[in-house]
């Protein structure tokens, strides 16, 4: 109960972090640079927090030779993940940028711990926990689109031709962030540490977006002055280094599939609390019973998975 709570609040903080770089972004403009330092402080956190607690940084030349080459690639999956969710906003909207990737994750969660994939815990799926999936997924679209619906905020049925090519690419994703949720807790188990870990896939990501933003060149003359600053707004690095060592820590214990699940309700309930209380800066959108009805299928469908 621990671990599922754990889990539970680990989902709860990225929407902490979203709202943070909403926030950075009108000072810094680009998306690209916003994403940058947001690795970049949350690679130095985790690399403070690694020497503080192993004492060193380096990994042995012996163990990178005898270990897989995908081992070290879960923070390009996670820059993957982030840019592609930049990408598909403008083109699918807000509803679908965060429902295609979460079906994608729950998707690709549940294949990894039938399989055992990336040497993953094996579970085996059954028809309760089948279930429990299904019903997590009818409370994300319950939560989130029939609200909206409901709200007369969207409509599926304006410009839905030439889109399928941009679900597929959020589902594949929202696969690949749950990939990697399973290679950097593979990883933990190697180095015997989740704060290394997490530091390995935080650098590598850091300096993929180094390569991005060296590459578009964007107009940093954007940057507005301290007027739109505030100090939390760079914190966002921290928070996303905390939600990255929560799944670390947790995929060896619960299993990828099962952590995916619970870390997106606990996504669901955070970016309901900043909206009931407007956090961040962000506007106040008090909460539903649509939004409660969807939450407790959630809970719901956990429970059934977990047991």
């Amino acid at each position: 109960m621990l671990l599922i709570l754990l889990g539970v609040i680990v989902g709860i903080i990225l929407p902490v972090q979203t709202s943070i770089n909403a926030r950075l972004q009108k000072t810094v403009g680009s998306p690209f640079v916003v994403s940058f330092i947001t690795f970049t402080v949350g690679t130095i956190f985790l690399a403070i927090v690694t020497l503080i607690q192993i004492k060193t940084l380096l990994v042995p030349l012996t163990l990178i030779e005898n270990q897989p080459f995908w081992i070290w690639i879960g923070g390009l999956l996670g820059v993957f993940y982030l840019t592609t969710n930049i990408l598909l906003f403008p083109k699918l909207g807000s509803i679908q940028t965060v429902i295609m990737p979460i079906l994608g994750q729950i998707l690709m969660g549940l294949v990894i711990d039938q399989f055992g994939l990336f040497y993953s815990m094996e579970s085996k799926m059954t028809v309760v926990k089948f279930l429990g999936a299904m019903l997590v997924v009818a409370g994300v679209l319950v939560a989130i689109v029939l609200k909206s619906m409901l709200e007369h905020q969207v409509s599926y049925t304006q410009k839905s031709k030439g889109l399928n090519l941009w679900r597929l690419i959020g589902l594949i994703a929202g696969m690949l962030s749950a990939t990697e949720s399973a290679i950097n807790g593979h990883l933990e188990v190697v180095l015997k540490s989740s704060e290394q870990a997490s530091f390995i896939s935080f650098l590598v990501g850091a300096i993929a977006l180094l390569i991005i933003v060296l590459i578009l060149r964007p107009n940093l003359q954007q940057i507005k002055s301290s007027q739109n600053s505030v100090w939390w707004s760079w914190s966002g690095g921290i928070i996303g280094a905390l939600f990255v060592l929560g799944n670390v820590f947790l995929v060896p214990i619960l299993g990828t599939g099962l952590t995916v699940i619970i870390v997106i309700v606990g996504m669901m309930i955070g970016g309901i609390i900043i909206d009931q209380f407007g956090l961040f800066g962000s506007p106040k959108k008090p909460t539903t019973l649509i939004q409660i009805l969807g939450l407790a299928m959630m809970i719901v469908g956990v429970v059934m998975i977990k047991l």
